[in-house]
């Protein structure tokens, strides 16, 4: 009577309905947002948000043939800022995904700030995550974007929570909460001044547990870390710190092999990942519907700093 059911077993009876709503609205954004600026860009930096929002723009710009291949270009750029210190599977895979696509790639680098001296680091090892402003508002001026879409949701942490779907920079490209516009009955006011630029998040209201179903749904490709994998880690502050030459061991630290995966990717100084055995996106969706705390919050050791460290880059132009 109560034989243990697989987990396969047990995700068909989830209501997927409501992955067709967010993917409706979500293509809506990605439209309206196109329609509405000259130079928009798709920011893209090969991790699993960033995905689900490039496979919802190819459903709203391209066709798809009976094999299920989508036919023709994106009509904007994809745009990552690449700081020197990403992994070197997100990296691969990256430029891979963007050769399969033939879309154009616009990278920013973080190491050309540095040589410029728009990027001071205090030591080599530092991390470089912060800094990514500096280089993202230098594409930006450079290529004259109007408009960048990305992937950022509310769920991920209380500063995001505060987005609109539609977030304004001003000048110095720089968030402002209190002077956000309001957004009601899905009427957006997507006019800037000069020298201004707006963010676009059309997975906004998606939590990470949507993400990962609509990866099982619409078999979506990612990098291989976000699933189970042996990696060498360093046991640190509640956090498993993966061994890189970015992150060494600290005196009387060990470096022991997990079976782990990635529940969000960013800079390797300051992204963590956890212990799991999951293989697959669907061994993922029944690990998430267990977690209590966000992705960023797990494994993100900068937004750990204090309550208000993403606000504070946040104001400063950051993502």
């Amino acid at each position: 009577m109560n034989a243990p059911l697989t987990v396969e077993q047990l995700l068909p009876q989830l209501d997927h309905t409501h992955l067709d709503w967010l993917e409706e609205e979500a293509i809506f954004i990605l439209r309206e947002t196109v329609a509405a600026f000259e130079r928009p860009a798709l920011l893209f930096s090969g991790g699993k948000d960033s995905c689900v929002v490039l496979r919802l723009a190819e459903k709203a710009f391209k066709t798809r043939g009976k094999d299920g291949e989508f036919k023709g270009r994106l009509p904007f750029p994809l745009l990552h800022v690449d700081t020197g210190h990403n992994f070197p599977e997100v990296i691969e895979f990256r430029d891979r995904r963007v050769a399969e696509m033939g879309e154009r790639l616009v990278v920013g680098h973080l190491e050309d700030s540095i040589q410029r001296g728009t990027v001071r680091l205090s030591h080599p090892l530092e991390s470089r995550n912060g800094h990514q402003t500096v280089a993202l508002l230098e594409a930006i001026e450079e290529h004259r974007f109007d408009v960048l879409m990305g992937g950022a949701r509310r769920d991920e942490e209380k500063a995001r929570a505060k987005e609109r779907i539609f977030s304004h920079r001003d000048s110095f490209g720089q968030w402002q909460p209190k002077e956000q516009r309001p957004e009601l009955w899905t009427l957006f006011n997507t006019r800037i001044k000069p020298g201004e630029h707006m963010r676009a998040f059309p997975i906004s209201n998606w939590t990470e547990l949507d993400v990962w179903l609509y990866i099982a749904r619409e078999n979506i490709p990612l990098p291989s870390l976000y699933y189970a994998h042996p990696r060498q880690v360093i046991r640190r502050k509640g956090l498993l710190v993966p061994l890189t030459e970015v992150t060494p061991p600290q005196a009387g630290e060990q470096v022991e092999t997990a079976e782990v995966r990635f529940r969000t990717v960013g800079d390797m100084t300051c992204t963590c990942p956890v212990e799991s055995p999951a293989a697959n996106a669907t061994e993922i969706v029944a690990e998430t519907l267990k977690v209590t705390v966000s992705e960023r919050g797990a494994t993100r050791m900068d937004d750990r700093t204090s309550d208000a460290s993403m606000e504070r880059r946040k104001k400063e132009g950051y993502f």
